[in-house]
């Protein structure tokens, strides 16, 4: 292993981590500015795939497997419907969260925290699985 090989599995092992802290902040930081569930999981799934491309495919697929990813992302869909499904047996319109919370802020706040969360999920498991057939081809 060269010297530039070694620079640069360093940085990235620094790196990474500082990644997946950015997407959590980029989650939970849309609700009160730019961001949300979409940008968080394109940029959290970009975490993993430096990791593949620093440390190898092989290593990423036996940290997080296809079959995990999967489950992931339906997860992601069904919080994402569950919520809308919620708000109507609380009595109110699809994806309508008031209904959610005491107050209508505070359903609000929390319908959209969930109904990111969702996306999130589904984002960042899908991009990784687009990624995993591109290179396994």
């Amino acid at each position: 292993m060269n010297s530039r090989e070694v620079i640069i599995k360093i940085v990235s092992k620094k790196l990474i981590p500082l990644i997946l802290l950015f997407a959590l902040y980029v989650q939970f930081h849309g609700d009160f500015g730019p961001g949300g569930g979409f940008q968080a999981g394109a940029i959290f799934s970009a975490g993993f795939i430096l990791y593949s491309l620093v440390f190898g495919f092989d290593k990423l697929v036996s940290a997080v497997s296809p079959r995990v990813l999967e489950l992931i992302s339906v997860t992601g869909v069904l919080l994402y419907i569950g919520v809308g499904f919620l708000c109507m047996v609380l009595g109110g319109e699809f994806l309508n969260y008031s209904v959610l919370g005491d107050t209508q802020a505070a359903g609000q706040h929390l319908g959209i925290l969930l109904v990111e969360f969702g996306v999130f999920l589904t984002v960042f498991s899908v991009l990784l699985l687009i990624f995993y057939c591109f290179v396994s081809r």
